[in-house]
């Protein structure tokens, strides 16, 4: 083989592992922003309701979410944002409160994502102290849509000896 020609060979070679490793770059790339905006997702809501700020919360939600307590059912992003504005929420933060979430152990396949996290609401005595008021099991299912990630459905159980909780943490993502 002529040398020019085993050069161009080599080069367009080259050309074409550069251009395999910018694939698999990128792809790990997107998965590592999906999981920070996931993160950052979950990280949010503690905040907004914690402020009152009813948009704000609700906005973390799809239309259709279903938000699963063991104390009732919230329906659709505008159900978040009625729960913030409602009596009991105003007067568990007009006391002081802290929604502590985290962290997430998180499964990202294309558009939609996974979490599991523990949660532990914090709530004024009164006193200028807090105490711990609920603890938690969480999973998440979480969307992408155009705006960014939402949360679809999130399911809470107390950690009060329920099988329903541990079961839960059992789904851990792998």
């Amino acid at each position: 083989m002529e040398p020019e020609v085993a050069a161009d060979t080599e080069s367009a070679r080259s050309v074409a592992e550069l251009a395999v490793q910018l694939a698999a770059l990128t792809a790990r790339v997107t998965e590592l922003e999906d999981e920070l905006a996931v993160r950052r997702l979950i990280a949010s809501y503690g905040p907004s309701v914690d402020s009152g700020d009813a948009e704000a919360a609700g906005a973390l939600w799809t239309q259709d979410a279903v938000y699963d307590m063991d104390i009732g059912v919230l329906n659709g992003s505008a159900g978040i944002s009625e729960m913030v504005l409602g009596a009991t929420h105003q007067e568990i933060i007009g006391g002081g409160s802290a929604h502590n979430i985290g962290p997430a152990l998180i499964e990202i396949e294309g558009g939609r994502a996974t979490a599991i996290t523990y949660s532990q609401i914090f709530r004024g005595d009164g006193n200028g102290g807090f105490y711990i008021w609920r603890i938690a099991a969480n999973r998440w299912d979480l969307v992408r849509r155009e705006t960014g990630w939402r949360i679809a459905n999130r399911c809470t159980r107390l950690l009060d000896g329920r099988k329903e909780a541990r079961e839960i943490l059992g789904r851990v993502v792998r």
